[in-house]
């Protein structure tokens, strides 16, 4: 198939890991932008790309998609610049920072024929992949429940711009629950409601590191946030993830799925490899994997790149995957302020799972 055109937008760290994925012929990312003009010019010097101003980026006819890489709170500004262009987007998580907006996103792309993904994209990954198969063969029998923990003391300590994480769109529900949520859907089915309670110890933190050393921010969204996910197959997940925890002594990552026959042990969700365990009776038995890739961020924009070319390729990491679990992270927090469990409204069939050849030859 002849390669996607791709532009990117957005030029921050995470930018690395999607232009030095050689992965996939399926797309070519030919240029990118920034509103800083200095960082898009460095980069696309890095790369052997375009550097071109983000407006022109958005509305050249000759890029077919979108990586959308900017800060969260412009996340659903730039999905929807772009797919008024009648470009296809892909985002960074979160998809967007109010169900509202991410709702109005998926609706626009569906007027317009066009096609919107998210992250996280860890879920095609060899090791979830591997999970789901091992769900999907009754290898640990019908799932039960999980446990999902993700704790730090907090962004501060190592990057030189955290804000963006204690800000509109961050906190650490939003920043890492996506990779948990996610894996969970995808191998326990859509969710039906959620609980939850949250909460903040601090309401500024002070920067660890980078020319910035030493400065206060301020917090305005919870940091140490709790909650209960209950999905439609009748399984239940305990979920915490925390920027207020100075150390713990529970493995890293806390991740598992319990099953009648046996538990199976997750990877971390924030990577493509991993681990993958079942444990039943003091017993514990490694599970080869069923998938091959592991190559890192790209995969979304792969599989966007092979469901626009190809009418029979099924969109995985699709807007409508991320407004579900957004619309469940959101609601953990609409839960701790209204005092009740609140139910998801918004409808996904799961896709299936992805075939063992990926990237395809």
């Amino acid at each position: 198939m002849d390669p996607v055109s791709v532009g990117l937008v957005g030029c921050g760290s995470i930018s690395d890991a999607y232009l030095s994925n050689d992965a996939f012929d399926c797309y070519e990312i030919v240029a990118c932008g920034d509103l800083d003009r200095e960082r898009a010019e460095a980069t696309a010097a890095e790369y052997g790309i375009d550097a071109r101003p983000v407006d022109d980026l958005l509305s050249d006819p000759a890029i077919e998609a979108i990586v959308n890489l900017t800060p969260p709170s412009v996340h659903a500004q730039v999905c929807t610049s772009a797919l008024e262009a009648d470009t296809h987007v892909y985002t960074e998580k979160p998809f967007a920072t109010t169900v509202a907006d991410a709702r109005a996103v998926v609706d626009l792309a569906a007027e317009r024929d066009l096609l919107v993904g998210s992250a996280p994209d860890t879920v095609l990954g060899a090791a979830l992949q591997t999970c789901r198969t091992v769900v999907e063969e009754g290898r640990i029998g019908r799932p039960i429940g999980a446990t999902a923990i993700w704790t730090s003391p907090g962004h501060e300590a190592w990057h030189p711009d955290p804000d963006l994480y204690y800000g509109e769109g961050g906190g650490p529900l939003f920043d890492m629950g996506p990779y948990y949520v996610t894996a969970l859907v995808s191998l326990l089915g859509p969710a039906t409601r959620v609980a939850g309670s949250v909460g903040a110890a601090d309401d500024e933190r002070t920067i660890g590191s980078g020319p910035r050393e030493g400065e206060s921010i301020d917090v305005s969204v919870p940091t140490h946030e709790s909650g209960v996910v209950d999905f439609d197959s009748g399984a239940i997940a305990t979920l915490l993830t925390s920027f207020d925890v100075q150390g713990s002594t529970l493995p890293e990552p806390a991740f598992e799925l319990y099953g009648t026959e046996g538990t199976l042990a997750l990877p971390d969700p924030n990577h493509f490899d991993g681990e993958v365990a079942i444990h039943r009776g003091g017993e514990v038995e490694a599970v080869e994997h069923t998938h091959e890739y592991v190559a890192g961020r790209g995969a979304g924009v792969a599989d966007l790149a092979y469901a626009i070319r190809d009418e029979g390729w099924t969109h995985r990491t699709s807007g409508t995957l991320a407004l579900h679990v957004l619309e469940a992270l959101a609601g953990i927090r609409n839960s701790s302020s209204e005092g009740e469990h609140v139910p998801i409204e918004a409808d996904l069939e799961l896709p299936p799972a992805l075939p063992r050849e990926f990237p395809r030859s």
